[in-house]
């Protein structure tokens, strides 16, 4: 749905649920989304309660138009503490008199807020996970007081919202039945990232495979029956890990690798400064590193995967860093599971297996490697299709559309 250009610019405040780091959705989705907003004519600003990096509170700047503002944090016990923090956020929302609130996640200090500020303001509620039974409450380390609160602000907000803006068809689903009428709900997956560096093709030499991951979202000996099948097929290919696990995941997989005679590689280069750079390996582990480390790795991919068992969390998401592969030019093969069925076209932008198929997972890799070129035809319409189907642009569009709804209701 496309705004009407005759819709007067708003003023919109955006509530996080916590800061930009370590945590990605408001760097990775709210953030982009303000940018684009303030590019059609809003004003927009972003409050951020920096419980994480406490370092950052009461610290503002502005970034492509956007303000960003990292409330002050307060001193004292957890229950005074929460309670002022929420109690800031929501003074410094009044203070900016906004015509539009748009909260992060439905839980936290988002949804404290949301709670407090529903009355004053149209409140547009975004939700990007799953958070109750089956989804992030069995996932994070709360307490059952925590994960009932929890549980009860997502239904609660999702239910009571002004509008709900939802990252994937499975959140939409399950908004739609606690209460959310269908007009209310809207399908804003998360976008294609206009990279912030440049990312240099790989040169030509040894096959490289990509998993750039938190590991949480598949089993890990799955995936290690998928690398052998893999290399059993292709000696030459080398498998190349970014990111890090919740529970030191990559030191299993490191270890598994070793046992059965690989090559292992862990780097601990600071910065990787091209694709040539990258570590040789049969198995090489980066972690997260900087930017320029990012822009690397991906310049050196042949071919990335993206396993994803069939759980509810995971078909409630939409993920980040399978965009992130997609929009820097690098087909991917994927579980078709959730939005990723969306998000790869098979045959032209990767390629998709049925969920738990170790073997044809394994063999779509084999054949895709098999083929140089066909495969970086694949990458080409890979960033041009995420780029065209998934722009924030674009997606600023259903946002603004969201925001009049909640405005007229």
């Amino acid at each position: 749905m496309v705004l009407p250009s005759t819709v007067a610019p708003k003023r919109i405040v955006m509530i996080g649920p916590f800061g930009l780091q370590p945590r990605m959705t408001m760097r990775v989705r709210a953030l982009p989304l303000a940018k684009a907003l303030v590019r059609q004519g809003n004003t927009v600003t972003v409050l951020l309660p920096p419980w994480q990096n406490p370092q950052d509170g009461g610290r503002v700047w502005t970034e492509d138009g956007v303000r960003i503002e990292n409330v002050d944090l307060p001193l004292g016990i957890p229950g005074w503490f929460h309670g002022q923090l929420t109690r800031r956020l929501v003074r410094r929302t009044v203070a900016l008199d906004p015509d539009i609130v748009h909260t992060f996640k439905p839980k936290a200090y988002a949804g404290l807020a949301h709670l407090a500020l529903a009355r004053r303001y149209p409140v547009v509620v975004d939700t990007d996970d799953w958070e109750g039974a089956g989804g992030w409450n069995a996932m994070g380390d709360y307490s059952p007081l925590l994960q009932r609160l929890f549980a009860w602000q997502e239904r609660w907000g999702l239910g009571s919202a002004s509008a709900v803006t939802v990252a994937s068809r499975a959140l939409q689903t399950l908004t739609w039945s606690i209460g959310g009428a269908p007009e209310r709900v809207f399908y804003l997956p998360n976008g294609a990232s206009v990279s912030e560096f440049e990312v240099v093709p790989s040169m030509p030499g040894r096959p490289t495979v990509l998993l750039y991951t938190r590991f949480f979202e598949f089993d890990l000996d799955r995936l290690w029956r998928v690398m052998c099948v893999v290399r059993d097929s292709r000696h030459d290919v080398r498998f190349l890990v970014v990111g890090k696990g919740f529970a030191d995941e990559e030191d299993r997989l490191l270890a598994l690798a070793a046992g059965a005679g690989w090559r292992v590689v862990r780097s601990e280069t600071p910065v990787i400064a091209s694709a040539a750079d990258v570590p040789d390996g049969d198995l090489v582990y980066v972690g997260w590193g900087t930017e320029a480390n990012l822009a690397a790795c991906f310049g050196s991919a042949t071919l990335g995967i993206y396993p994803f068992d069939d759980t509810l969390l995971n078909r409630t998401k939409c993920p980040m860093k399978l965009m992130d592969m997609l929009s820097a030019g690098i087909p991917v093969v994927a579980d078709a599971v959730g939005q990723i069925t969306e998000a790869v076209v098979p045959g032209k932008t990767g390629q998709l297996v049925r969920a738990g198929d170790d073997r044809a997972f394994a063999e779509a890799v084999a054949v895709l490697l098999a083929d140089p070129e066909a495969l970086r035809a694949m990458g080409r319409a890979a960033k041009a299709d995420v780029a065209r189907r998934f722009g924030w642009d674009g997606l600023a569009d259903i946002a603004s559309a969201a925001y009049l709804y909640a405005a007229n209701r």
